[in-house]
């Protein structure tokens, strides 16, 4: 995995805008509507290409392909899997909803809720494996066209599956989890063997405490999140901690977010995990302090981090001098080897979900490399 040695690299959390054309093919998809498999399979193909470009053209260091095949970065599995044919449900704000039941009603009619989220109602096995080999070459042969300093993909972690994907068939959550390692280990394992970093998408971590767990107390969600870290490293145990780095968020959604669990309650147990890099939300109005806590945390001699210093929620461009100032932050605390420059989550999370209009998504991106750029000159000037 590349650290910042002699300037500080860009990357972002997974997801970007997809193009209006196949997020149309998505939703049909998701539907059921018939939908002409070699069409989509080559306008999939196309637009991660074209997002790949987009990203060096953005001055983005480490891409991905965006995920542009995907209907959403947690529930796409469920088109891979078997077992997910349950009613759908909607992951709800709990405390946020009572605490602002006005707001929680303007938002539960976003586009994002489009998408099903099937529960799981039978065994888990792989019926479409070749969809992850799909995702691998397309990003190789779009990757073999640019130059960029390495290349990442993203994959649901066993947790944030099973937190959008409910369970009405297993005894217990642990049997769940363990379920859900058992067969993602697969994809987690074909990544890194095609030369990839993987990224584990785990706002499991962090979003759930208020979402799912709000009415426990702080020491018993500490367990839930130990309990999945433990699932992502006993989905890794093949793969060395320098191949992985691990995303946990509060959720990408503009919203009050008074209840989120501060990163020091959990950071502790995220550290634990099988993963070198450790990527977070760190621009939002909610959580930009927290560069402050890596004063009291000390960070591994292998570990380095991937804060967010774009806010992903909103349509503000960042100033890169702002931008600049956020990255020297942890810089100051971690070292500027051990800072890479991030957004705060995905520009796409699910297909329809563009809270950011995606030409001003590529707007902040570029401005993440400026304020990159101006870092470096003070860092190593």
């Amino acid at each position: 995995m590349k650290r910042s040695t002699d300037r500080i690299l860009t990357t972002h959390t997974g997801s970007l805008p997809r193009p209006a054309d196949l997020i149309d093919m998505l939703r049909k998809a998701d539907a059921g509507e018939p939908v002409d498999k070699a069409a989509f399979d080559a306008r999939v193909r196309s637009a991660v290409d074209e997002v790949v470009h987009k990203q060096v053209e953005a001055g983005i260091d480490i891409v991905n392909d965006g995920e542009m095949g995907k209907p959403g970065y947690s529930t796409y599995v469920k088109d891979r899997l078997t077992g997910f044919k349950g009613q759908s449900r909607v992951l709800t704000a709990q405390g946020e909803a009572a605490d602002f039941p006005e707001w929680n009603q303007r938002r539960i009619g976003g586009p994002q809720l489009q998408f099903s989220r099937p529960t799981c109602t039978g065994p888990i096995e792989w019926s479409d494996f070749d969809a992850v080999r799909r995702d691998i070459d397309n990003l190789k042969d779009a990757a073999s066209h640019v130059e960029v300093e390495e290349v990442f993909v993203s994959a649901a972690s066993p947790g944030v599956i099973a937190i959008f994907l409910g369970n009405d068939y297993f005894p217990s959550q642990e049997a769940y989890l363990d379920a859900l390692v058992k067969v993602m280990k697969d994809e987690f394992e074909a990544i890194v063997n095609a030369g990839f970093v993987l990224q584990l998408d785990c706002p499991d971590l962090a979003m759930s405490r208020h979402n799912r767990y709000a009415h426990l107390p702080t020491d018993d969600f500490r367990k839930i999140v130990e309990m999945h870290v433990e699932a992502v490293n006993a989905a890794t145990r093949a793969i060395p901690s320098d191949r992985i780095r691990v995303h946990l968020c509060w959720g990408n959604y503009e919203g009050p977010h008074h209840l989120d669990i501060p990163l020091k309650d959990i950071i502790d147990i995220v550290l634990k995990s099988n993963a070198d890099a450790i990527s977070f939300e760190g621009a939002n109005p909610r959580h930009e302090w927290e560069w402050k806590v890596w004063n009291e945390v000390k960070l591994p001699e292998e570990k380095i981090i991937i804060p967010g210093v774009i806010d992903s929620t909103t349509n503000f461009i960042e100033h890169p001098e702002l931008v600049a100032q956020r990255i020297m932050n942890y810089a100051s605390v971690v070292g500027r080897e051990r800072v890479i420059a991030s957004t705060d989550c995905g520009f796409g999370t699910f297909a329809v979900s563009n809270t950011v209009d995606p030409k001003i998504a590529w707007a902040k991106m570029a401005s993440l490399a400026e304020g990159a750029r101006i870092a470096s000159k003070a860092l190593w000037r």
